[in-house]
């Protein structure tokens, strides 16, 4: 296959990713997957040597998630506000 020029590689990479995202049921398989494995990030964060129950180690990553989920939100909601303003946003 001779090289492929930057135009064609995209174009191939967005054929390939639309292919993906076209099997139905995907979307939620890929986001349950991302959920599983941030869970199991903040289980380790939380309980690195295993001690708590498990139902406790799950219910602190759950609330540990939402609060990791609530500082992308808020940085997202400075960041929107600060292009509308032009730069300038009070804290």
């Amino acid at each position: 296959m001779p090289d492929l020029t930057p135009e064609e590689r995209r174009l191939r990479a967005q054929v390939a990713a639309n292919a993906r995202w076209a099997k139905p049921g995907a979307r939620k398989r890929q986001a349950d997957a991302i959920t599983g494995t941030k869970l199991a990030y903040f289980e380790r964060q939380i309980d690195p040597d295993g001690q708590l129950d498990p139902i406790e180690r799950r219910q602190c990553a759950e609330a540990a998630l939402r609060a990791e989920m609530s500082r992308l939100a808020l940085r997202s909601a400075k960041a929107r506000r600060k292009a509308r303003h032009g730069g300038e946003v009070a804290a």
